[in-house]
């Protein structure tokens, strides 16, 4: 009886993952058309663009719209892998294949002691709600490692930091995941990682990190929090541009290097808040590294100066992780995530062209959106604070009781 309410319980999942997986499929290949842009020209023209450059050993070293860490070139040449098949299409194959790789990985976890399947349904429902663009950038491939990492946790310490390491040469924010991780195995294996992948990239192809001047000019990205002041102050005359620019649609022209600045600003208390929880917090629990590494990424992604629709999927994978944890308190900004990742899909690609144009519509979306984000990351970051800091204790002063009940006594 034990295993068939087993196999019950993976039934649905199972089947609900294959429905939806084979939609953004048919999606990606264009067998049905998804409204809105293009979501694949970035795999069938930028990415192929890199990896005709990358396969010569050398990074795009005079392509500023490459902005990623040494090893995403590792992400961007997978496709060599599968050379039966178009360059793109290897791509979605293989950005599939990560999607299983985590699925399988949540439904393994779920059914350990002290876990449960609401991880798993959660990437079940989470990556369909952002549309085919999940298929169409590396960002999934990000994210299976960083599930692994976390769930492999405590109980792999060398595994985890190896996998956080190598995450970060992916794209930055696996590094995030070990903000909640205690012991010096897991930060050593990171730190060995990153210096032999990072110096392995050096030695072998220039320009490995030349990425890190490529961001200097950036403007506000047009589906940021920051980009709400320009998309109101289109409205009242303010006189600036809606460019293509490194990479993605910005913001450029007056005042666009302030509200910038301010994000960045932003992006600096949400470290200090961190680094002051990581100082004050005395009560970890096996789900408390999964809690820790969503409130950081969410903080981080919600003062970005650039929210793509990609970023979602790091939180949805990071979300996953943490409803894997029976113990976690985080469902209520998990749903909140959920219902972004939705709100997502209608502002990119769906009504982009209303973003873009910052009419009404495309004004209420992202007020949606990023209130959404705004409102998931305080209240997770109460529940980590409320979970891991204890009270302060007030100290008593000698015979402050004893009058207290004299005191009352007397009235």
């Amino acid at each position: 009886m034990e295993t068939t309410g087993s196999g019950r319980s993976l039934a649905w999942p199972l089947l609900t993952w294959g429905v939806t997986r084979l939609l953004l499929l048919l999606f990606v290949f264009k067998v049905y058309i998804f409204p809105g842009p293009d979501v694949t020209s970035d795999v069938s023209a930028i990415y192929q663009g890199w990896y005709e450059v990358l396969r010569t050993g050398t990074f795009p070293v005079h392509d500023v719209t490459w902005q990623y860490p040494p090893a995403a070139a590792l992400a961007i040449l997978s496709p060599g892998l599968l050379p039966f098949l178009g360059y793109a299409s290897a791509f979605f194959v293989l950005a599939f294949l990560a999607d299983l790789a985590a699925f399988a990985l949540l439904l393994y976890a779920g059914h350990r002691p002290g876990r449960r399947l609401h991880g798993a349904w959660v990437w079940v429902a989470g990556v369909p709600l952002l549309g085919p663009t999940v298929y169409a950038r590396y960002d999934v491939m990000v994210a299976a490692v960083a599930v692994a990492a976390l769930l492999a946790g405590a109980k792999r310490p060398r595994l985890m930091g190896a996998l956080a390491g190598f995450g970060a040469l992916l794209k930055v924010w696996p590094a995030l995941l070990l903000l909640g991780a205690r012991g010096r195995r897991v930060w050593a294996s990171a730190a060995v990682t990153v210096l032999a992948v990072a110096g392995l990239f050096a030695v072998a192809m220039p320009g490995s990190f030349a990425f890190l001047t490529f961001q200097r000019d950036r403007g506000t990205e047009v589906e940021s929090l920051g980009s709400l002041v320009f998309h109101v102050a289109r409205h009242y005359g303010w006189h600036g541009e809606v460019l293509l620019n490194y990479g993605s649609v910005e913001f450029l022209g007056p005042w666009v290097h302030v509200v910038s600045t301010v994000a960045l600003a932003l992006t600096g208390m949400a470290f200090g808040w961190l680094l002051l929880w990581r100082l004050l917090a005395k009560r970890f629990e096996a789900h408390t590294m999964a809690d820790a590494a969503f409130v950081a990424v969410l903080m981080f992604t919600t003062t970005s100066r650039v929210i793509s629709p990609q970023y979602m999927v790091w939180l949805v994978a990071l979300a996953a992780v943490c409803l894997c944890f029976r113990a976690s308190r985080m469902g209520p900004p998990v749903g909140l995530v959920l219902a972004a990742s939705f709100v997502t899909v209608l502002e990119f690609p769906i009504w982009f062209g209303h973003v873009v144009a910052s009419d009404q519509l495309g004004i209420t979306l992202l007020l949606a959106r990023n209130g959404l984000l705004v409102l998931a990351t305080v209240t997770a970051a109460r529940v980590l604070w409320r979970a891991t800091v204890p009270e302060p204790t007030v100290p008593r002063v000698p015979g402050q009781a004893t009058r207290a009940k004299e005191a009352s006594a007397s009235s």
